[in-house]
């Protein structure tokens, strides 16, 4: 894409180019000039520095400037600029790290991505090839680190989730509630986006490190622990709260039946991968991990690739109606297989539960209850879906 047609894209699409810059008086002056080859919609935001930035951003005096006084983070600088690119009459704000490591002539692949977009309600990471020789070992195993904890959180599968090189929605930023002002606030800024319903996705853009010039602030103990102790609380968030509130909101909005054709028999997951999902939910939802089903259940179906709709929804079998009989069909089982003998009933197991006499006979029993559960939950759900899925691939080729 030619730099006149790209200048245009700019003016059209209102979009800005925003570039936060701390303490890197080496390369701000090359991205700057690289930024306006392509366009003159620039904001720079001067996080502070101490170095020899001001006196550079002083040779650029029609260009809009905003200047921190302290240093406060990566962040806060991005959360400024975008509050200020917005009052400016932008719709959109392209991030580029002023450490030379980014290339203005990847700025193309932004506007091609939002056009190509079904609307402009988007955040676009720019997706580095962090295989290349020349990238450090600590930087390709937070990348990885972070692409597998966004997915888990948002069930959004990104190849690069840490990349400063981004478009967003100003308007759709600005309305997030984001808590932190370092590094992790370019972690904390996709997870609660996508949670919201922005279409997050990446484009792919060039990288280079060069250790001799490129001065990076990421300190790998803080910042990492800061960044682990983000995922701890949004991995809790997701599990508990975000999930279940998907699940269920799915659930009231199509109805039990629409939601089952829909979203369970609908997906294009293999009757295989459904039933071995339905044996899973079955069997966590029995196992005497209470507190923990749906922690264990959506962590299971992503480490073992099944279906986490389906697993999360058989979980539910342990719903309170049901849970005195698991319970008592739990103990009873223990007891038969253990060669115990209790003659109680079921209320007066329930009204006089002692745990400790009971508890060798009800895990043994709630093991094998689950097992069986599992596999015969499973079989059946194996049958229906074959059944369901060869009539629907023969309507389809009738």
């Amino acid at each position: 894409m030619e730099n006149k047609l790209i200048n245009l894209k700019f003016k059209a699409l209102n979009i800005c180019v925003l570039i936060p810059t701390y303490n890197n008086e080496h390369t701000l002056k090359r991205v700057i000039d690289g930024v306006l080859s392509y366009t003159d919609n620039l904001l720079i935001v001067n996080d502070g520095a101490t170095d020899s930035t001001i006196n550079i951003l002083k040779t650029y005096p029609d260009i809009e400037q905003l200047h921190i006084p302290k240093n406060k983070g990566k962040g806060n600088a991005l959360r400024e600029g975008f509050k200020k690119a917005e009052s400016l009459g932008y719709k959109h704000a392209i991030t580029i790290d002023s450490d030379g490591q980014h290339y203005p002539d990847d700025l193309h692949e932004f506007i091609t991505g939002l056009e190509n977009a079904e609307n402009d309600n988007v955040i676009i990471v720019g997706a580095r090839n962090m295989e290349q020789a020349n990238i450090p070992g600590k930087s390709s195993f937070g990348h990885k680190f972070s692409n597998f904890w966004y997915w888990f959180e948002t069930g959004i599968k990104l190849t690069d989730t840490q990349s400063g090189y981004r478009l967003y929605n100003l308007k759709a930023v600005n309305a997030l509630k984001l808590i932190t002002n370092k590094f992790e606030y370019e972690i904390e800024i996709i997870v609660k986006a996508a949670w919201k319903g922005v279409n997050v996705f990446n484009v792919p853009v060039k990288v280079l490190y060069d250790k001799n010039e490129r001065v990076s602030h990421f300190r790998p103990f803080k910042d990492f622990t800061r960044i682990s102790i983000l995922n701890t609380y949004f991995v809790i968030l997701a599990i508990f709260f975000y999930k279940p509130r998907q699940f269920f909101r799915a659930l009231k909005k199509k109805g039990i039946k629409r939601f089952f054709v829909e979203d369970l028999i609908g997906q294009n997951d293999s009757p295989i991968k459904k039933a071995l999902s339905i044996a899973l939910g079955v069997f966590i939802g029995i196992s005497p991990f209470w507190g923990f089903h749906t922690i264990l259940v959506l962590f299971l179906s992503v480490s073992l690739g099944l279906n986490k709709a389906i697993a999360f929804a058989f979980s539910n079998v342990s719903l309170p109606p049901f849970i005195p009989f698991i319970l008592y069909a739990s103990v009873k089982l223990g007891q038969f297989i253990s060669g115990a003998e209790n003659n109680q009933t079921m209320s007066e197991m329930i009204d006089n539960f002692e745990v400790v006499s009971h508890l060798k006979s009800y895990l043994i029993g709630s093991f094998s209850l689950a097992i069986i559960c599992a596999v015969i939950s499973g079989g059946i759900g194996y049958i229906i879906l074959n059944i369901l899925n060869k009539k629907t691939i023969a309507l389809d080729n009738g």
